[in-house]
C-alpha cells in the first residue's frame, strides 16, 4: 500500500469549500428567492459541475486506496438515503434522489468488485480511456450518445420509458432529483480517478504530490463526509435566522 497523498487531501478539501459557497448561493437563490446579479449566477452555474467532478475524480483515486471498498460504499449510501428521507421530509421541492453521494457509494461497491482487474491496466492509458467513455457517454441522460453536433447517436427510447432506469442515467419524464450523478457517465470519471490512484500508489509520482503543504485544506479533505452531510443544515439555520431578523421570508423560524 503506498503512502497518503496530499494533494488529493488538498483538492478535496478545496472541492469541501467550494461546495459550501455553491450551496450557499443555491439557498440564497432558489430557497429564499434572492436575485443576485447574473454574474453571480454565470459563475456558479459553470463552477458547479467541475466541483462535483472533482469529488467523484479524486474519490476515485483515494479508492485504490481503500481496504473495504464495499463497507466504504455502503456507508456512503446509507447516508445518502438518509439524505433523500430528510429533504422527502423537510423540503420536498428539493428532494435528492440520487445525489454525488448516492452515485460514491455505488460507485465505491462497484469498484470493490471491478477493481482488481481495472488497476492491471497502465495508469496512463487507463485514465485517457476512462476519461474519452465518459466524455462519449455525458450527454447519455440527455439522450444521446457522443458529441453534440459531431458525432453523435440517439439512444433507444424504451430505456427511458422506465422510471427505475434512473440509477443508469436514463431518465424518464417523471423524474426529478435536485441533485442528480448517475452512474452513466459519472463511473467512468470515476474510473478514470482510480488510474491515476494507481499510479500514485506506486509512488513513482513527484514527491511533491505526497506531501501536505497545507494542513487545513488537509483536514477538511481527511474528514469531510460529516461536512457534506451537515452543511447544509447549517447553512439554511443560518440563513432563516438571517431572513428572520432582516424582515425576509423564511423557511422554518
Amino acid at each position: 500500500m503506498g503512502k497518503r497523498v496530499g494533494i488529493l487531501d488538498e483538492v478535496r478539501g478545496i472541492a469541501y469549500i467550494a461546495m459550501i459557497l455553491y450551496h450557499a448561493y443555491y439557498d440564497i437563490v432558489f430557497v429564499y428567492g434572492v436575485d443576485l446579479p447574473d454574474a453571480a449566477d454565470a459563475v456558479m452555474r459553470f463552477i458547479q459541475p467541475f466541483i462535483a467532478g472533482t469529488f467523484i475524480f479524486v474519490a476515485g483515486a483515494s479508492s485504490v486506496y481503500s481496504g473495504n471498498n464495499f463497507k466504504r460504499g455502503a456507508t456512503y449510501f446509507f447516508l445518502a438515503m438518509a439524505l433523500t428521507f430528510v429533504t422527502a421530509v423537510v423540503m420536498p421541492s428539493e428532494i435528492i434522489i440520487f445525489g454525488v453521494l448516492h452515485f460514491l457509494g455505488i460507485a465505491a461497491m462497484i469498484y470493490g468488485f471491478i477493481g482488481r482487474y481495472t488497476e492491471k491496466i497502465p495508469w496512463l492509458p487507463g485514465m485517457i480511456l476512462f476519461a474519452l467513455l465518459f466524455a462519449a457517454a455525458f450527454n447519455i441522460p440527455r439522450g444521446f450518445i457522443g458529441f453534440e453536433g459531431i458525432l453523435s447517436a440517439d439512444m433507444p427510447d424504451i430505456l427511458y420509458g422506465h422510471y427505475w432506469l434512473f440509477p443508469l442515467g436514463f431518465v424518464s419524464s417523471g423524474f426529478y432529483s435536485a441533485d442528480y450523478f448517475p452512474l452513466i457517465p459519472y463511473l467512468f470519471l470515476f474510473l478514470a480517478g482510480s488510474s491515476l490512484g494507481v499510479y500514485f500508489r506506486s509512488n513513482r509520482a513527484p514527491k511533491g504530490f505526497y506531501m501536505t503543504r497545507f494542513s487545513g485544506m488537509s483536514f477538511l479533505g481527511r474528514h469531510g463526509l460529516w461536512i457534506y452531510m451537515l452543511h447544509q443544515p447549517v447553512l439554511i439555520l443560518i440563513l432563516d435566522l438571517y431572513f428572520k431578523l432582516t424582515g425576509g421570508n423564511t423557511v422554518f423560524l
